[in-house]
């Protein structure tokens, strides 16, 4: 089976065609965004750096705390 858009011949013409519909298109769905405002987006910002800061010092003592065991264990056995 054949493609039908490379038997028409306007190859050429065909993309632009469907990426002026491409853009309308998008045009017309970024209308229908709902745009968070400027004071959600600094709120879910904090919440994002707290939770990350918070979430490294976890990780960083959970390190630290199986830094401090395996040198313990590897100390202990060697002797």
């Amino acid at each position: 089976m054949l493609d039908n858009r490379k038997e028409s011949g306007d190859e050429g013409a065909n993309w632009f065609v469907r990426f002026r519909r491409f853009l309308t298109e998008a045009r017309a769905e970024l209308s229908r965004v709902t745009w968070p405002t400027r004071r959600e987006v600094w709120a879910t910002t904090v919440v994002v750096i707290l939770v990350s800061t918070l979430f490294g010092v976890y990780l960083y003592g959970v390190d630290l705390l199986l830094n401090i065991l395996l040198n313990a264990i590897w100390s202990r056995f060697q002797g």
